[in-house]
This record gives structure tokens, C-alpha cells and sequence, in this order.
């Protein structure tokens, strides 16, 4: 595929698939596990600080491997075949289609908030949507981009709207009177499922190694758009977070999915909180297209490499536009069956569970390739080496062993679906020798 996506395109899709439904929707499930308006804000620069620390180790990866594949070539060059494999398979059958189904819902669910659009059907509502996203990147690699840097600027505005006047808002501080965070074993546990729900509204940056292909000066870009996209991602969520916990009083926003339409309604009226609701939609758009931009990839790069079965259907791509279609019609078609079937919190748990699994293999490898492999050629380099990855590391153990513990069920379909990937590649492998 043709090289034509710049930094600020890369910067566009990392920071425009990040930010998306958890930036709206989270502080519901995160305020009814930590029941304190103080932790429901400190867990954001905390998932932010662990998932910087993971950006700025795999940007060494994305920059010494800049192809297509992402972290899958990334495991692949580190441990081999299977292991990649796995992985890959994981984001085909689990993360991407997982992604486009829970943030289909989220915009279904936002939509009804509007007058006119209560009585709609969430389920109808949200394969609408995805098929509209998936004609957008029918239509071209160029096209969905630009609608990604599009989309990316609007959802930011009604961000800094609500940012900005709740710093400047003269109306009653909430956090005032707020009873201050305090940890301890009781509490603990909720706490580290309120991490995994926030980690999902960080989710999407590592999927920009799937455009490798795509990109000019991948060696730089990528790890310049990892870094920098993660870094103001985070800044934007704990101050959007901190402006919700502010303006609306705590008892209404505990549990409630409509946290970011109060907040706005408090802010600007019923109309301003229109305004603002259309650009919550807006940005949920552009995350699913980013989604479903560096999804659709991943099949595509296996099918090419032969590791699928059905390859040739998997490794073309369309004659006119250039992008694998084929490959954005099976997400789509496993996103469908998600739709209806999951919920938008335990899809959202699953995917990030089965994500930072494969992303401890990941820090690992910075450490395995330094050692194995030091003459190769690394035009990004860890700031601060050995730390990042080894905070990224106790970040990462710390939600999977907190994930498995208190919600094993959840755990085990994940870890089963990516294991169901073991004989498709024991297939593929004996089909390709004969």
C-alpha cells in the first residue's frame, strides 16, 4: 500500500481512536466501584502514567520494526511464530471487533439521550453506524483519514468547552465538601477494576503499528505519534474526568451513563447541552473509524503472509480503492454478532484484559532485544531505560492478576477465544507444508 500518511495523520489515529466512548461513559462504572469523587479522578493520570510508560516502551519496538503488523511483528521478531500468531488472532476475534461493537453501542445509547431519538432501537442504531463507518473506509485509506483528523477536531471541542468552563465556572464546587481518597484492603480490589475500565478509554494507541505500511518516515513517526498522542490524551482525561466530578453533584453521577450530557446541560442549558451531545457523537464516530481503519489490517497482514485460512480472501484488496475490504467486512460481521449479544462494559473489560496479557510479552521484549540484538539499529531510544518498561510491567501485572482475581469469568472466556486461535495455526501451519 501506498505511503501517504503524514505525523499529524498518525497523530490523528492514535489520539483519535483513544479518545472515543470512555472518555464520556467510563465515570459511570468507575464511580460505582470507587464510591469517592477523589479516586474517580485519580485513576485517570494514574492509567494514564501505565499506559505512557507502555507507549513510550513500545515506541522503541515500532521504531526499530516499521512495518505492517504492528505488535504482532513486533512478538513474532521477539518469540517467534506462535506466540505472534496468538496474538494476532486475539486482536482479530477479540479486540478490534470487541471495539467497534462497544462503541457502536455507546453512540446507540447516546443518541437516545436527544429528543426525538429516545424510542430508537440501541441495537438498530448501532449496526446503522457501523456499516456507515465500514462504506467510509470502503472508500479509501485517504478517505478515512481525513475523516479521522475531521472527527478528531470536533470531538476536541466540546472537550475543551466543558473543560474550560468548569475551570472558570462560578457555580457551587462539588469536590468542595468531598470526602478524600483513602485505599486500604477493603476497597483496594474495586479500585483495581476501576483501572481496567479506565484503561479501555486509553486504549487504541498501540494499533497505530498496523499503518506502518501507510506511513512516511515510519521509524520516527510512530513513536513521535505514540508518545506525544498518549501523553495529551491524558491531560485531556483527567481534566474532562475532574470537570464532571466538579459542575454535577456526586449522587448523580454515580452509575449514571448520561455523566458528560449533566455536566454539559449544567454548563451551557438544554440547548449547549445538545450542541455538546452531537459532538460526544461525533467523537464516538471517530473512534469506531479508527477502529475499524487499523483493524481491517490485521486479517489483511496474516492473510497475506498465508497464516489465516481463506488467505487469498483475506490478503486482497480492493482493485479500486486499495484498502482490504474483505477483511473490513469480517470485523464487521464479528462486531455484529457482539452487538448482540455483549454489553458495552464487559466487551470493553475482555479486550483490554486480553491486550495487556500480550503487552507484558511486549515490555519484556525491549529487555530481550537490548540484550540479544544490541547492534540494531534504533532510531528512537527509551528516555530514562530500564524504568518505563519495568513500570509498564507492574502496571500491566497488576491489572491482570486484579482481573483475574475478581472477575474470572470474564478472564477465562478471554484467555479461551485466544487460545481457540492454537488450531487454526497447527491448520495453516500443515496446510502450508503440503
Amino acid at each position: 500500500m501506498k505511503r501517504q500518511l503524514t505525523l499529524s495523520a498518525a497523530l490523528a489515529t492514535v489520539m483519535g481512536t483513544m479518545i472515543g466512548g470512555g472518555a464520556f461513559f467510563k465515570i459511570a462504572s468507575v464511580s460505582a466501584l470507587t464510591h469517592n469523587a477523589w479516586l474517580s479522578i485519580l485513576v485517570w493520570p494514574l492509567a494514564g502514567f501505565i499506559t505512557l510508560m507502555a507507549g513510550l516502551s513500545v515506541a522503541e519496538l515500532a521504531a526499530i520494526f516499521p512495518e505492517d503488523g504492528g505488535p504482532v511483528k513486533y512478538l513474532q521478531e521477539i518469540y517467534g511464530p506462535k506466540i505472534a500468531f496468538l496474538f494476532g488472532w486475539s486482536l482479530i476475534i477479540v479486540y478490534y471487533p470487541a471495539n467497534i461493537a462497544a462503541l457502536s453501542i455507546v453512540f446507540a445509547t447516546q443518541l437516545k439521550q436527544i429528543p426525538n431519538f429516545s424510542n430508537f432501537s440501541t441495537t438498530g442504531v448501532a449496526l446503522i453506524v457501523m456499516l456507515v463507518i465500514l462504506l467510509v473506509n470502503w472508500l479509501g485509506s485517504k478517505l478515512s483519514s481525513e475523516v479521522q483528523k475531521l472527527a478528531l477536531i470536533i470531538k476536541l471541542l466540546p472537550i475543551a468547552a466543558i473543560i474550560i468552563f468548569a475551570i472558570f465556572s462560578s457555580s457551587t464546587n462539588q469536590l468542595a465538601g468531598a470526602p478524600l481518597p483513602h485505599l486500604n484492603s477493603a476497597n483496594g480490589a474495586a479500585f483495581g477494576q476501576a483501572l481496567l475500565a479506565v484503561l479501555f478509554a486509553y486504549d487504541g494507541w498501540l494499533s497505530i503499528g498496523n499503518l506502518a505500511g501507510e506511513i512516511k518516515n515510519p521509524a520516527k513517526t510512530l513513536s513521535r505519534a505514540i508518545t506525544w498522542g498518549v501523553f495529551g490524551v491524558t491531560i485531556v482525561y483527567t481534566l474532562l474526568n475532574w470537570s464532571y466530578v466538579r459542575i454535577v453533584p456526586w449522587a448523580k453521577i454515580t452509575g449514571n451513563q448520561a455523566a458528560a450530557l449533566l455536566t454539559a446541560q449544567h454548563l451551557f442549558g438544554n440547548l449547549g447541552g445538545l450542541i455538546i451531545s452531537i459532538g460526544i457523537l461525533v467523537s464516538v464516530f471517530g473512534a469506531i473509524n479508527g477502529h475499524l481503519m487499523v483493524g481491517s489490517r490485521m486479517p489483511y497482514t496474516l492473510g497475506r503472509q498465508e497464516k489465516l485460512p481463506a488467505a487469498q480472501f483475506f490478503g486482497k484488496l480492493n482493485r479500486k480503492t486499495v484498502v482490504p475490504t474483505n477483511s473490513m467486512l469480517f470485523e464487521c460481521a464479528i462486531a455484529a454478532v457482539m452487538i448482540f449479544s455483549g454489553t458495552f462494559n464487559s466487551l470493553t473489560d475482555m479486550l483490554v484484559y486480553v491486550s495487556w496479557i500480550f503487552s507484558i510479552l511486549l515490555f519484556i521484549g525491549v529487555f530481550i532485544l537490548r540484550q540479544r540484538q544490541p547492534e540494531l539499529i534504533r532510531p528512537y531510544k527509551i528516555p530514562l531505560f530500564p524504568w518505563p518498561p519495568i513500570l509498564a510491567i507492574i502496571g500491566a501485572l497488576f491489572i491482570v492478576i486484579n482481573t483475574t482475581l475478581t472477575q474470572p469469568l470474564l478472564a477465562l472466556t478471554g484467555i479461551l477465544l485466544t487460545l481457540s486461535g492454537w488450531p487454526v495455526y497447527i491448520w495453516t501451519q500443515h496446510h502450508n507444508t503440503h
